[in-house]
């Protein structure tokens, strides 16, 4: 009877093996370059309460949330979003704080979305948040920092698209959109659904000119000359305001030298609605989705009991890798095991080999010798696993050093090689 194979629920993968490794070596190159930056690390659970992520806050909808109940009745909520969890932590941790505060994370977020949309459920993000900053500097210096992560990693042919939420508020409020027209005219600039804006604009009594730059809202993209043609499109106080901020932001990039990596959408939304300045969103080919996502939300953290401006990164772990799989960019795995195979009348000098190895930084993998496998099939299983090298105890005090890469085999001492 062959027994039947367990598998993952739809829309959760198992990665292991060299994948895995991958994986952790982006991950460690990244929170590196957060770190260089001053962030510090910080871990919040993976569930919280339900009320932590409620729509009042801003994040996704109650139907994308995986809850549950505990034992209590609490209504409980697998993180969908890492920002809330952080704003709550800033608020209860730091609340005497006036000056800026840095954290950066590592961890998985979890959405419950169609089955149809062919996305995974659970992903991981690496991110940083800045607190108690409110200038343009901090948002250039997120921005910077993203460029950076992606830079790290080998990534060359990336853009970050830039938009300030604020231009489109201001517009909606001079029109007189009521909440329910706001939410469907958001729905269309996302699909960039040009017909229906238009439908949705023409229907309501307002001035011809700012009818018109609510049906360029979806075409409002480009380089920094798109935020000029704008600018001359309409008088209204927030949406200049929102450009001369992103101005600004552009300018301060230009002295990082990471002007030519940005480009414009003044038509960019987002579904978390806590953000309130700038936001943005980072793409490159070979996946349709952002590996960057981020923005400014000076409102989220006063929710849980703190007044606080902030700004935050989260870069989609899981969707970079893909990025560079198709890109053929390599993550060069380093092949630093060593093997030690020896027969059983050997444990004691093969233990006494591999404790010294250890204790000088080397990786040591132990294996008794099964008669049943042959010396080549030893050698298999050590390429299979990306081990660099094998040290084959003959007795106690003869070893082979098979170099599996070069294929080079040389006969010592272990008195030689323990000094």
């Amino acid at each position: 009877m062959i027994d039947k194979l367990l598998h993952t629920p739809e829309g959760v993968r198992d990665i292991y093996n060299g994948e895995c490794e991958k994986k952790l070596i982006l991950q460690n190159r990244m929170h590196e370059v957060l770190k260089l930056y001053g962030f510090k690390d910080i871990q919040t659970p993976s569930f919280e309460f339900y009320d932590i992520f409620s729509k009042e806050k801003g994040t996704v909808a109650s139907k994308e949330m995986y809850k549950f109940f505990d034992r209590e009745g609490n209504t409980l909520a697998l993180r969908p979003d890492m920002t809330p969890a952080i704003a709550r932590c800033v608020a209860k941790y730091f609340r005497d704080e006036n000056l800026p505060i840095r954290l950066c994370y590592m961890g998985s977020t979890f959405i419950n979305n169609s089955s149809y949309q062919g996305k995974l459920k659970e992903s991981t993000q690496l991110g940083a948040e800045l607190i108690n900053d409110s200038t343009v500097d901090a948002d250039a210096q997120m921005l910077a920092l993203s460029i950076e992560c992606l830079q790290k990693v080998g990534l060359k042919e990336f853009q970050l698209e830039i938009g300030h939420v604020d231009f489109f508020n201001g517009l909606v409020e001079e029109a007189g959109f009521e909440e329910e027209e706001i939410e469907q005219l958001r729905g269309a600039i996302e699909d960039k659904n040009l017909f229906g804006v238009e439908e949705l604009v023409s229907n309501k009594a307002i001035d011809s000119k700012l009818k018109e730059v609510l049906f360029k809202l979806p075409e409002l993209f480009g380089n920094e000359e798109i935020l000029e043609y704008a600018s001359k499109m309409t008088s209204n106080e927030k949406a200049q305001k929102a450009i001369s901020r992103l101005k600004d932001v552009y300018d301060i990039l230009n002295l990082y030298g990471f002007g030519d990596y940005v480009t414009f959408d003044l038509g960019m939304l987002s579904k978390h609605k806590y953000y309130t300045g700038v936001i943005f969103r980072g793409f490159t080919y070979g996946t349709g989705d952002a590996i960057v996502t981020g923005g400014r939300y000076d409102k989220l953290v006063c929710q849980f009991g703190k007044d606080a401006p902030a700004i935050g990164v989260a870069i989609v772990v899981d969707q970079l890798m893909n990025a560079l799989s198709r890109q053929k960019i390599e993550v060069e795995l380093v092949e630093n095991n060593t093997l030690i195979l020896y027969h059983g009348e050997f444990r004691e000098s093969a233990i006494t080999l591999a404790k010294y190895f250890r204790n000088h930084g080397m990786n040591i993998e132990m294996l008794a010798m099964n008669a049943s496998y042959s010396d080549d099939s030893y050698k298999e299983y050590a390429k299979r696993s990306n081990t660099g090298g094998m040290l084959v105890m003959e007795d106690s005090e003869t070893i082979q050093v098979i170099n599996l890469k070069e294929n080079v085999t040389n006969v010592v001492k272990m008195s030689d090689l323990i000094q």
